[in-house]
This record gives C-alpha cells, sequence and structure tokens, in this order.
C-alpha cells in the first residue's frame, strides 16, 4: 500500500481451515486456533529475518480461511498495489498444489501477483 511515495510490506500467511473431526474432538477451538497461529507464525519466521536484515518495515499477520480467497480479500480490503507470493523447495505435489493457489489468486484479484523462488 502506498502512501506518499512509502510503501508499506504486509507479510501474511494464511492457514488453511482445520475442519478434521478427529482434531476437533480431541481439542477445543481456542486450542486449534492457537495452533494454527503458531504454524503461521513460524511460517513467516524466515521472511521476518530477511526484512530485519534489510531494515524493511512490515506488519506480519497470520490468518485463517480459504487461502487463496483470503490473500484476495486481504490485498483488495487493504488496498494493496500488488501481490508477492513466494514459493520454496517443494515437490511434484507441493508445486502442483502451489500452482493451484497461484493460479487461483491471480483469478480472484486484480492486483499483479508476483511469484518469488
Amino acid at each position: 500500500m502506498a502512501k506518499s511515495g512509502t510503501h508499506q510490506v504486509m507479510l501474511i500467511n494464511v492457514q488453511p481451515l482445520i475442519d478434521a473431526p478427529e482434531l476437533r474432538s480431541h481439542l477445543p477451538a481456542h486450542e486449534v486456533e492457537a495452533m494454527q497461529e503458531a504454524r503461521g507464525g513460524d511460517a513467516l519466521k524466515s521472511a521476518r529475518a530477511l526484512l530485519d536484515q534489510a531494515g524493511v518495515a512490515y506488519t506480519p499477520s497470520v490468518m485463517v480461511g480459504p487461502v487463496a480467497e483470503t490473500i484476495a480479500k486481504f490485498a483488495a480490503d487493504q488496498a494493496c498495489e500488488l501481490i508477492v507470493m513466494g514459493t520454496r523447495s517443494a515437490g511434484t505435489l507441493q508445486r502442483l498444489v502451489m500452482g493451484s493457489l497461484t493460479t487461483s489468486v491471480i483469478h480472484l484479484t486484480d492486483r499483479p501477483v508476483t511469484i518469488v523462488k
């Protein structure tokens, strides 16, 4: 989001909804949410370290929901100028899922999407 010539980095991780009855029957909802928050925070660690090292200010967020839809809605709600999505070393199945996720985000947003390896 641009403000008078500066850019703000919104660093997000979206955790998919956990709807597994076997998990939900053993853990209260607040514990499942805490687990998802922790997983999202762990997923942001390397990006946070890179941004900290570069001296780039950012606002981190962990969200829960349908991943592509949540990313696109967040970008629209925050008036983001573009979406940058990262990939990591992934196996064939993960590449197919990432490709599908990326494709979904591209179709759900009117913002430019950049993929960084």
